[in-house]
């Protein structure tokens, strides 16, 4: 089971994506579930309509029908508020707290190429990086 993030799923759902087969590698190479959490959504959407309605339709599909699961992180508020206060040095945003927290209750594993905000909270021990990049 894995945590994706935004740049994973915009590389998984762009094939013109330089990340796209690496990425997808990856993910395919864990076990379900794939988890999405529900506080990057807006985020996800915002870029793929940028590459397309039907790019977004097809994300929007998958994300509907599987084989994402959508987490439901209205729990984990209290966790991105404290990790964002935590690591305000490297300027945590919502999204990325959001991956974290949602990540440390399944497994601890992100998918992303996006290392500059989850690196130093992967340096601690809280979460692991998928795919090692070199």
């Amino acid at each position: 089971m894995i945590t994706l993030d935004s740049s994973a799923l915009i590389a998984i759902t762009n094939a013109d994506d330089p990340d796209h087969s690496a990425v997808t590698t990856a993910l395919l190479s864990e076990r379900e579930p794939w988890f999405i959490p529900q506080g990057i959504l807006a985020e996800v959407a915002f870029m793929l309509e940028k590459l397309g309605a039907d790019v977004l339709d097809r994300f929007l599909q998958d994300v509907e029908d599987g084989p994402y699961t959508l987490e439901d992180s209205r729990g984990d508020i209290p966790r991105v508020r404290a990790l964002a206060y935590r690591y305000r040095d490297l300027s945590l945003d919502f999204s990325d707290a959001a991956v974290i927290a949602c990540a440390e209750r399944n497994d601890g594993r992100v998918l992303s190429v996006d290392r500059r905000h989850f690196q130093g909270v992967a340096r601690e021990g809280k979460i692991t990086l998928v795919p090692e990049l070199g």
